[in-house]
């Protein structure tokens, strides 16, 4: 019987060291994770909704758009994959129906922040968390969905109040989180090395993750060897992909315009190209299902007859 997604991913938190996970945005973007080696792979709100509606991050992309894309990604990709959950798009009832819906789409894990609605974007201003009580639920919630499916998918609890209250209100609701069954904990927009460690502190025995946005983000980018003195078991990286897609897609338009295709070596052949997006395997596999009528040439399916002019006398 082969391994569920949450079990894979469970695996992966009880193996040493730390483990790193690129978020993606596609189903392509995800085929490519997979094809550099990396175990697993988070979905991002953040790129998803660049890439999907051209908007921000700020709430307007909805629960079933969220899930519809996650749907292709997890379809295209054998390594587990950890879906962006926002709040759960509402109360505890509604994060009930978020949790129950990942697990049929078959995703190996969620996570979950305690933002009001609408939500903001992490490490970006204007965000605000609901009350203890609310987000402390809302965890709950999740954790009787996943029992209640008898799922074991991986319930990552994310608290966004370092930056909306303050850090030691982030660490109150970190415990609680786990005290309530959560399976890896989450302070978002951590501000130091510091920070960092403490929280890896709390809770020792729950598995930390860091959000590491590249590119002017409050939280330090640590290194591997880092990240695992200072206590973390996965690490995300948001915007690598969308970031560098974005760039190259300015460069190539720039010189486009100019004229001029993208040079030798900053793109890949035609038939790199094939290959990636699977036409190799494709071809692969219809041979399976040739039929004679397979082997007409092209000249025979579309010879046509000469006509010679006649007369009418």
């Amino acid at each position: 019987m082969a391994e569920s997604p949450a079990k894979a991913l469970r695996r992966i938190l009880d193996s040493p060291g730390v483990h790193l996970g690129p978020a993606c945005f596609d189903a392509l973007s995800a085929k490519l994770v997979e094809r550099a080696g990396f175990d697993y792979c988070f979905t991002s709100g953040f790129s998803i909704s660049a890439a999907r509606l051209g908007l921000p991050d700020v709430g307007l992309i909805s629960f079933g758009e969220m899930m519809d894309q996650g749907r292709q990604i997890i379809q295209a990709v054998s390594i587990p994959i950890i879906a962006d959950g926002d709040n759960g798009y509402g109360n505890a009832m509604n994060v009930k129906r978020t949790v129950r819906d990942a697990i049929r789409a078959g995703y190996a894990g969620i996570f979950l922040e305690d933002q009001v609605s609408p939500k903001a974007c992490g490490h970006t201003r204007g965000r605000k968390v609901v009350p203890r009580d609310e987000a402390v639920m809302r965890i709950k919630a999740a954790i009787d969905a996943r029992k209640e499916s008898g799922s074991d998918i991986v319930i990552i609890a994310r608290t966004d109040s370092r930056q909306a209250v303050s850090f030691d209100e982030s660490l109150w609701r970190s415990q609680a989180f786990a005290d309530v069954g959560a399976d890896v904990l989450l302070i978002d927009a951590l501000a130091s090395r510091e920070e960092m460690k403490a929280f890896c502190e709390i809770a020792p025995s729950v598995p930390k993750m860091a959000n590491l946005l590249e590119g002017g983000g409050k939280t330090p980018i640590l290194n591997p060897t880092e990240l695992k003195d200072v206590g973390f078991k996965i690490a995300a990286y948001p915007l690598s992909l969308m970031g560098v897609s974005i760039r190259a897609m300015q460069n190539a338009l720039t010189g486009l315009k100019g004229g001029q295709i993208p040079s030798h070596g900053s793109i890949p052949t035609f038939e790199e190209i094939k290959e990636i997006v699977g036409f190799t395997s494709y071809y692969e596999e219809e041979k399976r299902y040739a039929t004679n009528t397979d082997q007409v040439s092209s000249q025979n399916a579309f010879w046509v007859p000469s006509i010679r002019g006649r007369s009418d006398g």
